[in-house]
């Protein structure tokens, strides 16, 4: 006899070398190659031509790609990773609008079985399948069962407890430009606060978010600005797409 509920297909990558952000990216599509390894390495060569040693993924080249990497990638399907300001709850998010999330998480630096001292950056895809999120992090034997909205939204304030980790809001363009994954009301309050705001961000702070090296240097140098000016709760980061 058949199931009523029979659970829906999911594709989930598993761990390879430092290919974190590539499996993040796949799984995010539930799709076998939608980018590859050597589409993520082109994406660092445009980001910083012309130098020895790539700031945007690991020295060796077997990964580690860094935020600006992942940004390019899902600007060339149409998409935007928004980075989603932990100061606020994440109930004002319109999961409706929402094509998944991106969690960036600390992890520590394996060699067999001896643990070294280096810390990564892990990079993991929740998205919805069949009615229901899933944490499909590389790094478990199977996709993790989230639940429905209301789970999810408290699985996302537990994981913004920690200073160290950053959640990104992946969108289609349109959905960024028209500001759709935020409620309403969040959308009317942000427009309120940008237009009260006499100043934009400067192209040197757009720089130095651009060539920083990891996402918690990324969020740090933004979230100074966005916390002096205060002219959005939810807010981009670099403008990568003139790379792609």
């Amino acid at each position: 006899m058949n199931e009523m509920n029979p659970k829906p297909p999911i594709y989930h990558e598993k761990q390879v070398k430092e290919l974190c952000a590539l499996h993040a990216l796949n799984n995010l599509f539930q799709m076998r190659g939608t980018y590859t390894k050597s589409e993520l390495d082109g994406i660092c060569s445009r980001l910083s031509p012309n130098v020895w040693i790539n700031p945007h993924r690991s020295l060796l080249g077997l990964g580690n790609y860094d935020i600006n990497v992942i940004m390019a990638a899902l600007q060339k399907k149409g998409c935007e990773a928004i980075w989603f300001d932990k100061r606020k709850d994440p109930g004002c998010l319109n999961l409706s609008h929402i094509c998944g999330f991106i969690l960036n998480v600390p992890s520590d630096y394996k060699l067999g079985f001896v643990m070294l001292p280096l810390r990564r950056r892990h990079w993991i895809t929740i998205r919805q399948i069949g009615g229901s999120f899933y944490n499909l992090d590389s790094k478990l034997d199977a996709p993790q069962l989230i639940g429905r909205s209301s789970e999810l939204i408290a699985y996302l304030k537990e994981q913004l407890e920690s200073k160290e980790k950053e959640l990104f809001v992946i969108v289609s363009r349109e959905v960024e430009e028209k500001q759709l994954w935020l409620h309403q009301t969040q959308n009317v309050h942000i427009k309120q606060q940008t237009q009260n705001s006499p100043n934009t961000q400067s192209s040197q702070q757009q720089e130095s978010i651009q060539n920083s090296n990891s996402p918690s240097d990324s969020i740090s140098s933004f979230s100074t600005y966005d916390y002096n000016n205060r002219d959005a709760e939810c807010v981009k980061l670099a403008e990568v797409r003139n790379c792609v």
